[in-house]
């Protein structure tokens, strides 16, 4: 078992969580999405053979994180409605709020996320395109393009193009939606309008599809719309744009990584990125990684786009967390 320090965060959270026990670190996954369950819980699976001290050391590192903490987040929601109202009034405060706090009121939408992408494909297959391109563009994107991937192959283009042309909810969609989940779930959903969809939803959603899925959806949507088309490829964001990533994003990106996954997906990496990757890691493990991807051999190019993908959904998730900041065409630019 590797130290504490050398351990992953979804470990040393797994770690911790073991370390609580059964009530508290249930009442804590009570709070979490389902990706976040399911990963810690796959870490705690995985987890053996860990030392008193192994333990000590992720428990002191907590102890230092939460120390540093302020109580800035406390209530935080409370107070982002308290603030904006102030601001700006309820009028324009409330649908901002609604934007910035997406989801937190969409009981029935929310449900989706923890069920299989083949269950949500069957219960929305037959609706109306418009509303089918609502639910993906709530789901999380991996998620999202495997339901996509499910959907009749005619539907897929169309439904992109409506993702990436959603500006809002309009009302007669919501209503939709709303009894659509009102069938599927005891209970009220009460979803409210928001702010879902958009052209990076859109390549988010793309960018997670087998390649040759991606390249059929793509002239599909360019024959229909060339401009739509061309919008969407500019944010889309492949392997190579990782190269982009500053050093210290690649580091914690490295962390997160199996051997076996970079060295698969670097066999069909440029030599910059992989020059990026090398530079990061010691020479000793520099070393190791070179002789590894020449004593591999020739691979499927299957299975280099499966361990790309994989490494990009990590990068995805890491960015979303504030970790590290993606490069590419479709990132924020900072002056």
């Amino acid at each position: 078992m590797a130290e504490a320090s050398k351990l992953s965060g979804t470990e040393r959270a797994a770690v911790l969580l073991m370390s609580l026990g059964d009530e508290v670190a249930a009442d804590i996954l009570k709070l979490m999405g389902p990706k976040e369950v399911q990963k810690l819980g796959g870490a705690m699976a995985g987890l053996s053979s860990i030392t008193k001290n192994e333990v000590a050391l992720v428990l002191d590192e907590f102890v230092e994180v939460v120390e540093n903490q302020t109580a800035l987040g406390i209530d935080s929601e409370e107070r982002i409605k308290t603030m904006l109202t102030r601001a700006l009034g309820e009028d324009k405060a409330g649908g901002l709020i609604d934007r910035i706090l997406l989801g937190r009121s969409s009981k029935g939408l929310e449900a989706l996320k923890w069920m299989d992408s083949r269950s949500v494909a069957e219960i929305i297959r037959l609706e109306h395109p418009q509303i089918i391109s609502i639910v993906l563009a709530y789901l999380d994107g991996d998620h999202a393009s495997e339901v996509l991937g499910l959907l009749p192959e005619r539907l897929r283009a169309d439904i992109l193009m409506r993702i990436a042309s959603l500006d809002g909810i309009p009302p007669q969609a919501l209503h939709e939606l709303d009894s659509i989940m009102e069938s599927q779930f005891s209970g009220n959903t009460n979803v409210k309008s928001s702010s879902v969809g958009g052209l990076k939803c859109a390549a988010n959603i793309l960018n997670f599809m087998d390649s040759s899925v991606e390249q059929e959806v793509m002239e599909n949507i360019s024959e229909v719309d060339a401009e739509l088309g061309d919008k969407i490829q500019d944010l889309m964001f492949v392997f190579d744009n990782l190269g982009e990533i500053d050093d210290r994003g690649i580091q914690a990106l490295l962390r997160e990584v199996s051997s076996e996954s970079l060295i698969l997906a670097l066999k069909g990496a440029d030599e910059i990125l992989k020059e990026k990757v090398f530079n990061n890691m010691s020479k000793r493990a520099a070393e190791m990684l070179r002789d590894d991807l020449e004593a591999k051999g020739p691979v499927r190019l299957s299975e280099v786009e499966t361990a790309q993908k994989e490494i990009l959904a990590i990068a995805r998730r890491l960015a979303d967390s504030g970790e590290i900041v993606l490069g590419g065409k479709g990132a924020e630019q900072f002056v």
